[in-house]
């Protein structure tokens, strides 16, 4: 069985409020075994980054202004 773990980070947990999605990682697994295949990519949320989420992840409002907004 082929399998695809995601990993999200955010700017919080609430799309409400403006929260967005700030990266993205991908891993492959096929029969539970990790084949080696990945993706991974940041994405500009066009928006400041509160504190709480900053402390987990670390990504900047700078770091990430670079990146492609998610829409793109």
């Amino acid at each position: 069985m082929r399998q695809i773990a995601f990993d999200l980070e955010t700017t919080g947990f609430k799309f409400e409020q403006g929260h967005r999605i700030v990266e993205i990682g991908a891993v492959e697994l096929v029969e539970g075994a990790v084949t080696g295949r990945t993706f991974h990519t940041y994405v500009n949320p066009q928006r400041d980054i509160p504190e709480e989420a900053l402390a987990v992840h670390g990504l900047t409002r700078s770091f990430l202004s670079d990146w492609p907004v998610f829409s793109d």
